[in-house]
C-alpha cells in the first residue's frame, strides 16, 4: 500500500501546533480594504487556530502525516 501524500496546498496554508492545533491565517485580508475598518484590519493580522471540526478535516484528508 502507497504513503498518504500530504496536499501541497494545504502545507502552505496550515500549521500544526505541538500540542494538535491546526493555525491558519485570518480570512478576509485579500483585498477590499477600503471597506473595512482600521480596527478589522488590525484584528486580520497573525494566525488564528481552526475550529474543532475544521481542525479534524484538514488533518484526516490534508495533513495525514502532520
Amino acid at each position: 500500500m502507497p504513503k498518504m501524500k500530504t496536499k501541497s496546498a494545504a502545507k502552505k496554508r496550515f500549521k500544526i501546533t505541538g500540542t494538535g492545533k491546526v493555525l491558519s491565517a485570518q480570512a478576509g485580508k485579500r483585498h477590499g480594504m477600503i471597506k473595512r475598518t482600521n480596527k478589522q484590519i488590525r484584528n486580520h493580522r497573525g494566525t488564528m487556530t481552526l475550529f474543532e471540526g475544521d481542525a479534524a478535516n484538514v488533518k484526516k484528508y490534508f495533513l495525514p502525516n502532520g
